[in-house]
């Protein structure tokens, strides 16, 4: 089953290429761990399956339900996220094009990017993504694609996606939205005009901190055969046990996005006026300069939010130390609550340059634990700073 509607979205994520096994009726199609398959003859294939870098029983099924809950013709499943990212860049672009990226991505991704595919010959601007004539302002005749993330990573900036997409095919451009931070239980960026979608699906789509992957989900077949090619002859794919740890996760994302939402949105109102809290960024709020946007393309506002601290850097530190039920690590989406200081962690390859993350920032996701105790835990490590 890897249609699209009329099946909704719930359905799909449980049943979107997950056909029943039909030796023995197993209802969760087995794990293909093997590393090669046997030819009838020479080049006789069994259902096309040859070496399981080319192809994986386990891994199609993954990329049949990363494209369905997407809503795209070709999912692509990837070692990482930036192995996702690495393939469709290099698939896409050659020495001399333009990229024109948001100014306030994941750190990992500006560093491939501004370190790695800058010397290749890739050139490499940001802008604000929010204003419309900026991003037209930064185009240049070499622009071959626009980049964004939204709720983007950490300062939850919300980019109207029907608007740059527009903008971008005016000029003939590939739009690329990084939907990890929302997920496509609350975000489809295909719909709203978007090229290409990425995900991390390390974070909201695998759901419980224990798988590596990526994704790049497409309904252009030429961009879908180019990055597929890149996936093939480079290799960096997602193997059989990570993919079907990710579409486990993917079964119950509707439901855990619902639950990360609801707590994000406690946890906001007891952030909210506290003495020690300078400003929160979630685009659940109605200050929030992205609210109106994120309240059109947006289900529900997910589960991630970030807060600058009164006291500075040292008392970002200090809340991000002094949580118990938000534990200070990388990464985020699981059903645990995560506490990261930007600054220093998930964004310090980007110290000195545009993309600098506020010395004062605390990014948390919140996950799906009660949200009465995750609301005690941050009010009490505010009150101790």
């Amino acid at each position: 089953m890897s249609q699209q509607p009329p099946f909704g979205f719930a359905t799909r994520a449980i049943h979107a290429g997950q056909a029943f096994d039909p030796t023995t009726g197993a209802v969760i199609p087995p794990v293909y761990q093997s590393s090669t398959f046997v030819q009838e003859h020479i080049g006789g294939l069994r259902q096309g399956y040859e070496y399981a870098r080319g192809t994986n029983p386990t891994r199609d099924s993954l990329q049949q339900l990363l494209a369905s809950v997407e809503g795209g013709r070709h999912g692509l499943s990837f070692a990482s996220g930036l192995a996702a990212e690495d393939a469709l860049l290099r698939a896409l672009l050659r020495p001399g094009d333009h990229v024109l990226m948001g100014n306030d991505v994941y750190g990992g991704t500006h560093r491939l990017a501004n370190q790695i595919l800058r010397p290749w010959g890739m050139a490499l601007s940001t802008v604000e993504m929010s204003d419309l004539d900026a991003v037209r302002g930064a185009l240049r005749p070499e622009t071959r694609m626009l980049w964004l993330e939204t709720p983007s990573n950490p300062l939850m900036k919300i980019t109207d996606i029907e608007a740059v997409s527009a903008l971008g095919h005016e000029h003939g451009l590939v739009v690329v939205v990084d939907n990890t931070f929302a997920s496509p239980a609350l975000q489809t960026p295909l719909a709203l005009g978007a090229d290409v979608v990425v995900h991390s699906t390390t974070k909201y789509l695998g759901g419980h901190s224990d798988v590596l992957g990526g994704a790049v989900v497409t309904s252009s077949d030429e961009i879908a055969e180019r990055v597929g090619f890149l996936q093939f002859a480079a290799g960096a794919v997602s193997a059989p046990w990570e993919a079907f740890l990710t579409i486990r996760g993917i079964k119950t994302l509707k439901l855990r996005m619902a639950a990360h939402s609801d707590n994000a949105e406690a946890v906001v109102d007891a952030l909210v006026g506290h003495p020690a809290v300078e400003r929160v960024y979630y685009p659940g709020l109605s200050e929030h300069p992205g609210h109106d946007v994120a309240c059109r393309q947006m289900a529900r506002y997910g589960g991630m939010v970030a807060l600058a601290l009164a006291g500075g850097p040292s008392a970002a530190r200090r809340f991000a130390e002094g949580t118990q039920l938000f534990q200070l690590a990388e990464s985020l989406g699981g059903v645990e609550s995560l506490v990261n200081y930007p600054a220093e962690m998930t964004h310090a390859s980007v110290r000195g340059t545009e993309l600098e993350v506020p010395d004062n920032l605390v990014r948390l996701s919140v996950g799906i634990e009660e949200a009465d105790d995750l609301v005690a835990d941050a009010r009490a490590a505010l009150d101790r700073l």
